[in-house]
């Protein structure tokens, strides 16, 4: 006898809903005010100069975008699209490392002094399994380049040192923890980079600090159906656990999230499982937020070893966790300039608290040096990222003009900094306000250990 199922769909309500969000900014836009900054930057020839730049190289950039595009790689396995990088970098008379900080598909090139001021354009080319670009990297790889090219023909006139860094692995490695605990970013001083969205251009977006945990139970295989008073039952202790976290989830901070899968229940129904396992993530809006939820896990996952009286062993951080992002509104403000320039609505990123939940390693970079991280339009409103609708849109005609925007005003920001040391004082004074550089690697602990 077979059932008939019905198929799966995204919900009405969910799209409705990210439509609303986009008429929410949409009136917010309305009401916005002009961009200003006190600070003069680096001055109107400059920023014709990196213009001018970016329009020369509109086609190489491009043809970079969609290469990406058709050809995706995931984190860590991002060969062949470093190498697209490093060619178009040679072609413009710099070359590039690779496969430094400890990672083969991570890249290093450097313009100007190496003196003085030091700004990093970053660069993400890695993809999603199964729908490749369906987060963009594609268009931040070709904006980062093109900001990095721009800056290398205005860098004599600039002084200070500009560096484009190549980061591997966003999406499943952290990549950029992995290169900052190697001195990927010692001697920078501000770093920038954009990222993909749909339905509008924000300074910023709540993203949110990560960190993963894998919990294992084992208990003993019995046969199930004729002694199962002799097992204890691992696969009870998982279930326990998950239900723990759904009950849980009821009593967290709405901007947190917790989620996760079981990824071994046992073999056969007939045989009580000896073993059994799960994979979370969790997710908050700060530092703290983010430690005290993983206590509130840790007590989950003892709390189903004690009732099933299973064995326990839980793994923090297999992969090293995310930070919220700390954006530097100082320097935000001037990229909202220069993307307003070139006929964009620009809204701070208070203007949609709800753009979106998800995670970056960039918060890594962010709470080391200032850093920014705008978001720019490539798809229409309603469009969600991570699927394939949204991967379709990043090859085209908005994401091409948002490849070009994102890549001057990037460079114009960056040229910003390098030029202006009361701007930089000013980024340097916000940074350390909010907390100045913090200690990733011990800042959160070990929740629990093996029991």
């Amino acid at each position: 006898m077979s059932a008939t199922a019905v198929a799966p769909a995204a919900s009405t309500a969910g799209r409705a809903h990210l439509e609303e969000l986009a008429r929410k900014a949409a009136r917010a836009a309305e009401q916005a005010k002009a961009w200003e900054s006190p600070y003069t930057g680096a001055g109107q020839e400059l920023h014709a100069r990196i213009d001018a730049a970016v329009a020369e190289d509109r086609e190489a950039l491009l043809a970079l975008s969609h290469a990406l595009h058709q050809d995706p790689e995931p984190g860590f396995e991002e060969h062949r699209a470093v190498a697209r990088v490093a060619g178009l970098l040679r072609s413009h008379g710099i070359e590039a490392e690779t496969g430094v900080y400890g990672l083969s598909t991570a890249l290093r090139a450097t313009a100007g002094t190496g003196q003085g001021p030091t700004v990093a354009v970053l660069a993400e080319y890695d993809a999603l399994p199964g729908i490749g670009h369906a987060c963009g990297h594609n268009v931040i790889c070709a904006s980062g380049v093109g900001a990095f090219l721009a800056l290398a023909r205005v860098m004599p006139a600039l002084g200070g040192t500009a560096v484009l860094l190549g980061t591997p692995a966003e999406e499943n490695g952290t990549g950029k923890e992995t290169m900052a605990r190697a001195g990927a970013f010692d001697g920078v001083d501000a770093a920038v980079m954009i990222h993909p969205f749909a339905g509008g251009d924000l300074t910023d977006a709540p993203y949110l600090g990560l960190r993963e945990v894998v919990v294992e139970y084992r208990g003993l295989a019995a046969h199930a159906s004729a002694t199962p008073f002799m097992g204890v039952n691992a696969l009870d202790a998982v279930v326990a656990a998950y239900q723990g976290i759904a009950a849980l989830r009821q009593h967290i901070l709405p901007t947190d999230r917790i989620h996760g899968v079981i990824t071994d229940g046992g073999t056969r129904p007939n045989v009580v499982p000896d073993r059994a396992a799960a994979h979370f993530y969790l997710r908050a809006g700060t530092v703290a937020a983010l430690a005290e939820l993983s206590e509130r896990a840790q007590r989950v996952f003892e709390g189903a070893a004690t009732t099933t009286g299973t064995e326990l062993t839980v793994r923090w951080d297999d992969c090293p966790p995310c930070m919220p992002v700390r954006s530097n509104e100082a320097l935000a403000a001037h990229f909202a300039l220069h993307l307003t320039g070139r006929g964009r609505t620009v809204l701070p990123g208070s203007a949609a608290p709800d753009a979106g939940s998800g995670s970056t390693d960039l918060g890594n970079v962010s709470v080391r040096i200032p850093a920014i991280h705008p978001m720019l339009s490539v798809a229409p409103a309603g469009t969600a990222l991570h699927t394939a609708d949204f991967a379709a849109c990043t090859a085209g005609a908005e994401a091409d003009r948002t490849v070009l925007d994102g890549a001057a005003a990037l460079a114009r920001t960056a040229a910003d900094f390098l030029a202006d040391p009361e701007l930089r004082a000013e980024v340097a004074r916000e940074f350390t306000a909010a907390g100045g550089a913090l200690d990733v690697e011990r800042l959160l602990g070990t929740p629990g250990t093996t029991r």
